[in-house]
């Protein structure tokens, strides 16, 4: 009675901590999962009650003209797009967060290739929602490893023609999630020519681009500006959840290509999650404020600056360029986390839970644990603290 393909689904990296470590222990603090824990501005709840009347009607599947409207300006502002690039109409559709719609979008773009099973491309390590996405639509999910190393992002105009042929979509996410490393404009001018060379779509997975650290992330529809303004082959996700410390509004938009968009819309209508009208009003709200976005990216640097404090000392330690993760070299991240979890009272995720064994048998996150620096900057220290005496011992 079930799908087959589910058989092919690896359990989900918290289900696999789970069965590693057993429920956390009383006392213990998770690293391992990536909630922004810092407080949201105080204007949402006013919002959310301000608009209250708005839940006894059914949210339009496209959102409201306001938050459309808040959206584009938003882009156009972070992104320096001339203002006529993006049609709020046609280019902009808010989601249930960006974990919905990167799944859903396969299923808009994964039909077959010349006949043959598409393939969608994935960086190795992973969010693992792409993988999902790319099996339960049908098609061969192929491991991109970094061009670099394991900081590093994939470079897909490197891959062979045959596998390019086949691609219906490649992702790529930046601020990377776990390693934390930025796509340069260069590496995204390549991948969307390629993306356009090929026919496939790319969808750039940018919720973590307001956490950065030392520069602000360069975007994929920056890229698209300096050239002619074409959207052809481009989408990009956006979440309010790490911006602006909101992950249970799930709140967040997806735009780009309108070709593509005027599909996704089409399947939305029979199986997306709408906004409810009074979350729509916090997310314009939000999407027009950055007062608390500077805090916010404040905040998460202090952090950082805590880490490389304790740890910058730790072989391949690496400070994030964006995103608030640790991606920290242990030898065996397994073994790390058991260690951290007994002996330190911390609850972080070995690599190799975030990525996929290539042909050569190596997973490229066996050697790793990500540490999610989502608590406040007291908490994080004194658990960095307790980290490094285990790690260093």
């Amino acid at each position: 009675m079930l799908d087959p393909r589910l058989d092919a689904l690896a359990d989900y990296p918290f289900r696999r901590l789970a069965d590693l470590l057993g429920p956390p222990a009383e006392g213990s603090l998770v690293m391992s999962i990536g909630e922004p824990q810092h407080a949201p501005p105080p204007f949402v709840a006013d919002c959310l009650a301000a608009h209250a009347g708005l839940w006894g009607k059914y949210p339009p599947l496209q959102g409201t003209p306001d938050f459309r409207a808040a959206v584009a300006a938003w882009l156009n502002r972070r992104f320096q797009l001339p203002a006529a690039m993006i049609d709020p109409e046609r280019a902009i559709l808010p989601v249930a967060g960006t974990r919905e719609a990167l799944y859903l979008i396969a299923q808009v773009v994964c039909g077959e290739r010349q006949g043959r099973r598409p393939v969608v491309l994935l960086p190795n390590p992973f969010y693992q929602v792409y993988a999902g996405a790319a099996v339960m639509a049908g098609a061969e999910p192929v491991y991109v490893p970094g061009a670099d190393g394991p900081f590093s992002l994939p470079d897909y105009s490197t891959l062979p023609r045959e596998i390019l042929e086949r691609t219906a979509l490649a992702y790529l996410c930046s601020p990377a999630n776990p390693e934390g490393t930025v796509a340069d404009a260069a590496l995204l001018e390549r991948s969307i020519a390629t993306a356009r060379h090929h026919g496939f779509l790319l969808a750039v997975d940018e919720c973590y681009s307001e956490i950065w650290d030392k520069a602000e992330p360069t975007g994929a529809l920056t890229v698209c500006a300096r050239g002619n303004g074409s959207m052809d082959n481009v989408m990009v996700f956006h979440s309010l959840s790490k911006r602006s410390s909101v992950p249970g509004l799930r709140s967040g938009f997806v735009a780009g290509d309108p070709a593509v968009m005027a599909g996704f819309a089409r399947l939305r209508s029979y199986g997306g999650a709408v906004q409810p009208l009074p979350v729509l009003a916090a997310a314009n709200a939000l999407w027009r404020d950055e007062a608390h976005v500077v805090e916010n990216r404040a905040l998460y640097r202090a952090k950082i600056d805590a880490a490389q404090e304790r740890l910058g000392h730790r072989p391949d330690f690496r400070r994030p360029e964006g995103g608030f993760f640790l991606w920290l070299r242990v030898g065996d991240g397994e073994a790390a986390a058991r260690k951290l979890a007994a002996e330190a009272g911390l609850r972080v995720l070995p690599g190799a839970y975030l990525a996929k064994a290539g042909a050569d048998g190596i997973n490229p996150g066996q050697a790793f644990i990500r540490v999610a620096l989502v608590h406040d900057l007291d908490t994080t220290r004194a658990a960095l603290d307790r980290m490094a005496a285990v790690l260093d011992a």
